[in-house]
């Protein structure tokens, strides 16, 4: 792989690693988010701890880090499945953040802001599958783990396969960081989204 695409894989797994959850806990109230609730550094630990402001702001600036690489990659790059390399790579700062010793979020906010870039197509099958889950089920994490599945297939049916070997590990990244929400969905013990409160 040429130096350039290396720096742009390096420079995207740095740019994940920036925890704004944690950041915006922590200077808003002195205090880590890690020990609240859930113990995420995610929007919505941050939401269901902090309230409304902070977990949309938090969930902003995930979507942010996500779409930036890929933007970047869009004009740098030629071949799609390199710029997806530098969204997967995000994906990983955010999730093994090496600024909070590789303990970080779920990465669902950051993907988004990815797809909200590549192919928004994907973002928008994602929103309708999550809001349709989350409508009938009130989980979030299954709504999520839909909602990547949903991306994939999308991209498998029209994208080359190379990128869709890319999203194949992006889904495998996100369902792996979700395997404690997996094993409390099929226990009954996964807590209901309600917003501004939780059950």
């Amino acid at each position: 792989m040429p130096s350039h695409e290396i720096l742009y894989v390096l420079c995207s797994y740095l740019l994940g690693s920036i925890p704004f959850g944690y950041l915006i806990v922590y200077f808003s109230e002195g205090k880590d988010i890690r020990t609240q609730g859930s113990g995420n550094i995610g929007a919505t630990n941050v939401l269901r701890s902090k309230g409304r402001v902070a977990g949309l702001a938090t969930l902003a600036l995930d979507i942010l880090k996500g779409a930036l690489p890929i933007v970047y990659g869009r004009v740098h790059f030629d071949l799609p499945w390199i710029v997806l390399l530098g969204g997967l790579a995000v994906l990983l700062g955010h999730v093994f953040p090496v600024f909070l010793k590789f303990r970080g979020g779920k990465g669902v906010a950051t993907l988004l802001g990815v797809f909200l870039v590549f192919y928004y197509p994907a973002l928008l099958v994602f929103l309708g599958v999550f809001a349709v889950a989350l409508w009938l089920t009130r989980y979030v994490s299954l709504g999520s783990l839909l909602g990547t599945a949903a991306i994939f297939f999308c991209i498998l049916f029209t994208q080359v396969v190379e990128s869709a070997v890319v999203v194949l590990l992006m889904l495998v990244l996100i369902v792996f960081r979700h395997r404690a929400n997996v094993g409390r969905l099929l226990a009954g013990k996964e807590a209901r989204f309600v917003f501004g409160k939780h059950e």
